[in-house]
């Protein structure tokens, strides 16, 4: 991408604040392009394969996982950049490393171990996500981490949705008074977008909710039966995948707009105007917000409190429970390489981040070697 496309209001490779760690690269690829590279390649992104979206691993192959999920934030983001001539490799750069920090079993990890560690520092995704880039990953001789932009760690830390307060001890490092980069801003929004239309679409596959649920939610059923009229004798799984598709993009066009509008009415011009503003410029319209909101409502109450949602969500919680607490009082069982850390972060926050970088598979594979008997070691 030729970065002279881009708004004066963008955040521009040149202007960059730069990386923690002096470092001589073997090629002169943009800043934010690099740091998009390093994070694909990096192993916690890898393990996104195996963590919990909604649905737990072995419920099917057909389900989104962190991964995926990642990947259609990623999409969504860059088509929402590109409308507004925005840094497209930052935006992706951030999308793809936004739940990095996941713990295996979506949310109730997160809070499991928040509760473990209360005594140790909490534990919050983006601040974990923060850890693995700038401390955990281990690939270069001369640094721990990735040694990311500045402007990427920054989102990471600045990123906040309804299930996300990493707070402002955290970015303290990163200016928590000023307004984060428009691209940090977008993933916010369109981390939302898509975890709300991949999670009506996941949770009609397995029938965790119906067409008819839906139609109390006046965003979905106007566009499904818009859907209907636009194509006659569309059969039902087409009209629903349609519909989907249709909503995602309507979000997008009305985010772009009201943001568009943000930009002119406060005469935003350059990156240090957005720093300046007391809330973020990156909104969905009034009318809009309120019509999401209804959605989220109800996918809270009939998806993410199904019965058979919070089956798995108590069991996951008892096991993540029980893992921590038996590393606790046997900490010779983890591996090696992770009881070589000890001295340095202290018991807790190692065993912290082994079962934070778990993939729902690996923990309750080691859940079974540690308390199944006739479960080879």
């Amino acid at each position: 991408m030729h970065e002279n496309y881009l708004a004066g209001y963008a955040a521009h490779s040149d202007n960059s604040l730069g990386r923690q760690h002096a470092e001589p690269f073997k090629d002169n690829r943009p800043v934010y392009e690099r740091d998009r590279d390093r994070i694909i390649h990096c192993a916690a992104f890898r393990r996104l394969e195996y963590k919990t979206q909604v649905f737990v691993n072995h419920e099917g192959d057909y389900y989104r996982t962190r991964l995926t999920h990642s990947l259609e934030v990623a999409q969504i983001a860059r088509g929402i950049a590109r409308n507004l001539r925005l840094n497209e490799d930052l935006v992706e750069a951030l999308a793809l490393s936004h739940d990095l920090g996941h713990t295996p079993f979506g949310h109730t990890g997160e809070t499991t171990l928040n509760r473990l560690m209360k005594d140790y520092g909490g534990f919050e995704h983006n601040r974990q996500s923060l850890r693995i880039v700038d401390v955990l990953e281990q690939r270069y001789p001369d640094f721990d981490g990735l040694n990311l932009s500045w402007e990427t760690r920054e989102g990471i830390i600045k990123h906040s949705s309804d299930y996300d307060r990493p707070g402002n001890a955290a970015s303290k490092p990163f200016n928590p008074e000023q307004r984060a980069t428009l691209e940090a801003q977008i993933i916010d929004l369109a981390d939302e977008i898509a975890y709300n239309n991949h999670d009506i679409d996941d949770g009609l596959k397995a029938g965790y909710i119906s067409l008819s649920d839906l139609s109390e939610v006046e965003l979905w059923q106007r566009t499904f039966l818009k859907i209907g009229k636009k194509f006659p004798g569309i059969d039902e799984k087409k009209q629903v995948l349609q519909t989907i598709s249709y909503l995602i993009s309507t979000l997008i066009h009305d985010l772009v707009k009201t943001t568009e509008n943000n930009l002119l009415e406060n005469n935003i011009t350059s990156l240090e105007d957005i720093r300046r503003q007391q809330c973020n410029m990156v909104q969905l319209s009034a009318e809009m917000t309120d019509l999401n909101k209804q959605l989220k409502s109800f996918l809270y109450r009939r998806l993410y409190r199904h019965s058979k949602v919070e089956r798995m969500r108590v069991k996951a919680e008892r096991f993540l429970t029980l893992l921590f607490e038996n590393y606790i009082e046997n900490p010779t069982l983890l591996p090696e390489r992770h009881q070589l850390k000890f001295d340095h972060y202290g018991v807790e926050r190692v065993i912290c981040d082994y079962i934070a970088s778990m993939t729902d598979r690996y923990a309750q594979d080691e859940y079974k070697r540690l308390y199944e008997p006739f479960e080879r070691a």
